[in-house]
Parts: structure tokens; sequence; C-alpha cells
């Protein structure tokens, strides 16, 4: 592996067990800094559905790669498929030598089976910041970018409940087909702060929200665990959380802000969750 490669692994964690654990403990487990570092990938194996979550700021090129001993395979996307989004200047995407541009808040979904990926920065002054997301796959499916005006948008929420938000669908299966792997982005507009409420659960599969367009002396409470156990983690520009299958997820800002949503698990269906009633929540 590439010493430009960085790899955490983390192990998948019981309820009974995230409700005794205090703030760093949450933080910890949880919460995914320093994703974006000029000139590393740094990635993220979670044990949690077996995703992969990470960063690249290309600076030249960067090859995409992980350690055959993590992932038990002779190359990354042997047995998986990888979902990637742009949060920087113009990207170049390698692809086994076919090459993709990806503007700021485009997408790329890159199925089971290539072997070579390598990231790059058209300008280096004005690098990539390249979210990744990578889940196992059972099939291959084709390549393909996904510009933010492709995406399907659905509006929701209402000034008057602070939560006013576009979701635009990117990787999605009615967009581009994958075998488990969901990514989008969710916008919130000006005098909006809260995201995904009420909350909900999805026992299929997990998620992983990163928080971006954050201003510098702004902040996000994400929510986590039980509903009857609920708990924040203080998150800021540029940094992600996890969420198992059997925890809500949604916070609230000190200003609006926008966050990349992934999800793997067992099905893609997006309407397939428990919502979680307010009165229910403790």
């Amino acid at each position: 592996m590439s010493n430009n490669v960085e790899l955490e692994i983390r192990y998948n964690i019981h309820p009974d067990h995230a409700k005794t654990l205090d703030t760093q403990g949450l933080r910890k487990e949880f919460l995914l800094q320093n994703l974006f570092v000029p000139g590393k990938v740094r990635l993220v194996y979670s044990h949690i559905d077996r995703i992969i979550v990470g960063g690249a700021v290309p600076l030249g090129e960067l090859k995409l790669e992980v350690d055959r001993r993590v992932i038990g395979a002779e190359y990354l996307l042997e047995r998986r498929e990888l979902g990637l989004i742009n949060l920087g200047g113009p990207a170049e995407i390698l692809v086994d030598g076919t090459a993709y541009s990806l503007n700021r808040l485009d997408a790329i979904y890159i199925g089971k089976g290539n072997r070579d990926i390598v990231l790059r920065s058209v300008n280096s002054n004005d690098p990539a910041k390249l979210y990744i997301l990578s889940g196992t796959a059972h099939t291959s499916f084709p390549t393909r970018r996904v510009t933010k005006e492709e995406a399907r948008k659905v509006a929701l929420g209402a000034l008057e409940t602070s939560n006013k938000r576009t979701i635009y669908q990117m990787i999605h299966p009615e967009i581009v087909p994958t075998c488990n792997l969901v990514m989008g982005i969710t916008s919130l507009e000006v005098g909006s702060v809260w995201n995904t409420m009420p909350p909900h659960t999805h026992e299929r599969r997990m998620e992983v929200y990163l928080y971006f367009d954050l201003p510098k002396d702004a902040l996000v409470f994400h929510f986590i665990g039980l509903p009857s156990e609920t708990r924040h983690i203080v998150v800021r520009n540029e940094e992600a959380v996890i969420a198992p299958s059997w925890s809500i997820h949604c916070g609230v800002g000190t200003s609006n802000y926008s966050f990349v949503w992934g999800m793997v698990g067992e099905n893609q269906a997006f309407d397939d969750m428990d919502t979680v009633l307010l009165d229910a929540l403790f």
C-alpha cells in the first residue's frame, strides 16, 4: 500500500455498550475527523456493514488502494463498489485508464472489478476534495459520472420548522444501478438548521453523514443512539459521523449547511426506515 494512503480500522459496537460511553468515548467510536489531508488518502474501515469511508486531496496523483490483508482481496474493488463525491476544485478520476472529470459536487460510481483508480486535481492550487464510500458488491455495474444537475431532487421541510432543504439523490437506484451503495447530498436553506427530523433508524443498513459548507465558526450537534438513549456529538466542517443500524441520525446546526449521506447494507430502498416520533425520544 502506498505511503500516501492511511487506513484506520474500527469495530462494531452494541447499543448497550454505546450508552455507557462518555463524550470522548462517543467521539472515538463514531466521529471521523481529518479526512481531507493535502497529498493523502485517509480511510476508515468500519466493521459496521464493512463500509470504507475516506477522503483524498490529490496534489499530484494519488492511487486509491488498500492493503490486501485488510480487505482479503488482491485490489480494492475486487469484491467492492465505490462512490465518490467531489467537495473541492475540479478533479480527474482515472478508472482503469479511462478519465472522468468531476466538478464540485459531482459524483462518480465505480463498479466491482475495476482494478486501478487514480485521483488527480486539475489545479493543485485549487485541489479536489474527494469524499469516498465503498461497500461490498456481488456483481459488476458500469462506472458512471453523475453531475449535481443530473441528480434526482426532492424538496422537504419548511422554514417554519427550520428544516427547509433539498435532497440530491445521486448514486441512487433511479439514477445509476449499484449493488447496495446509495449516496447523495442534502442542502439546507438559509434560516434552516435541522436535518432528518423526525429522526429514524433502519435495521437493514447503516448510514454515514459528512457535514460540509459549514462556516468556520459554526458547528452541528449530531444526535445518535437508541431513541430512548439519545446522545450528541459536536461536529465541525468536513467531519463525518457513523450511524449503526440501531441508531437515530439527525442534527441541528448553528448555521445552515450541507451534508453527504451514504448508506450500505441489505437493501437500497430509500424509504425503508422506522420513523421515531418526537414523543418517543429521550
